[in-house]
């Protein structure tokens, strides 16, 4: 790489996913010395390469790409283009002429968990089992104070889910408060919790639930430092083998603290699935009204969901976190957001 004559215009480029495993002898001075983040679209960024991926297309007149774009949060382009080419695929299956927003909802739906199994037939039992467990989740979402809205809800089954609950942002979001942390994971048990207070004996359901609930634990202790008994300090996390890179890894820090660790996620983990259980017990009417709902029209959307939690009761908010208790509670908030300047 460094054998190029001075007079010879040659630039070499290169692409990876994974730079945390790149050798540093790539990213010395004189080789690939300029990196580069390709991070996933903005709002306008999405809106921009829907347009691009939209052209050709039968796009029917009423169709907002606006619309769409603020309902993929974390989409990357190749997920864009592949919404679009699977509204194309429905449109010409279904014998239509126009992509239009029916059908740009349900390729949002196949890119995010795979083709509805309309075939696949459930007791109805399990399908009420299900209609609980989902209405669980949003239902403890509607009940939280820093929780995103509920924008579907849906107990056909797509891929290996028998159904699933769909909470977007309003907006992009580059960081994430504690308190939206917390609410993430009390939504995750929300299903869980629907299972035990309705019948008394949960389902396997809930699996994945508690794996992402776990997880967003694990992070605020070892990584973001949200925990008052572990500290502000990082632990790191033990990523996958690459190419023998790692085998031997070692452990940063001491058994005690790992106990500790471990007591901490506990800790947030027990503390949401008793928020879910305070959530879902003072709303209990509006849950078996959701479930009604879903095992009727088994997919509700934004404004469906709005109607039936009109009489949602939010639990109060919490306390300010301190990151040690013997710290004085701060007597001053943020300053008020300036307002732009107008154009002239």
């Amino acid at each position: 790489m460094d054998g190029f004559d001075s007079k010879t215009n040659v630039i070499l480029i290169a692409a990876t996913n994974r730079p945390d495993i790149l050798d540093p002898a790539l990213l010395r001075p004189g080789r690939f010395d300029r990196q580069v983040g390709v991070s996933a679209p903005d709002l306008n960024g999405r809106e921009q390469i829907l347009k691009v991926h939209a052209k050709g297309k039968p796009v029917a007149s009423d169709v907002d790409l606006a619309l769409v774009a603020r309902r993929t949060p974390g989409f990357t382009g190749a997920d864009l283009s592949n919404v679009l080419n699977e509204a194309a695929l429905l449109t010409a299956r279904n014998n239509a002429k126009q992509i239009t927003n029916a059908i740009l909802d349900e390729a949002i739906d196949r890119v995010i968990g795979g083709p509805a199994k309309k075939g696949r037939l459930m007791q109805d039992a399990e399908r009420l089992n299900t209609a609980y467990h989902e209405a669980g989740h949003a239902l403890v979402a509607a009940s939280l104070n820093h929780s995103d809205p509920v924008s579907k809800v849906t107990i056909l089954p797509r891929g290996r889910a028998l159904g699933y609950t769909m909470v977007l942002p309003l907006e992009d979001r580059y960081s994430v408060t504690r308190n939206q942390l917390l609410d993430q994971i009390a939504y995750a048990m929300g299903g869980r919790v629907a299972e035990e207070i309705v019948y008394g004996d949960p389902t396997t359901g809930a699996s994945n639930d508690f794996e992402k609930a776990t997880s967003i634990a694990r992070s605020m202790v070892m990584q973001y430092g949200m925990s008052s008994n572990v500290g502000s300090v990082s632990f790191g996390r033990s990523g996958e083998v690459f190419i023998g890179r790692d085998m031997a890894q070692t452990k940063e820090y001491s058994d005690l603290t790992a106990e500790t660790i471990d007591k901490e996620i506990r800790a947030i983990l027990d503390a949401a699935h008793d928020e879910a259980y305070k959530a879902i017990n003072l709303n209990r009417k509006v849950l078996d009204t959701m479930a009604k709902e879903l095992m009727e029209r088994e997919t509700l959307n934004g404004d469906d969901i709005a109607k039936i939690f009109k009489p949602v009761k939010k639990l109060p908010k919490r306390k300010q976190w301190l990151s040690k208790s013997t710290r004085p509670k701060p007597k001053q908030g943020p300053i008020a957001i300036p307002k732009k300047a107008k154009k002239s």
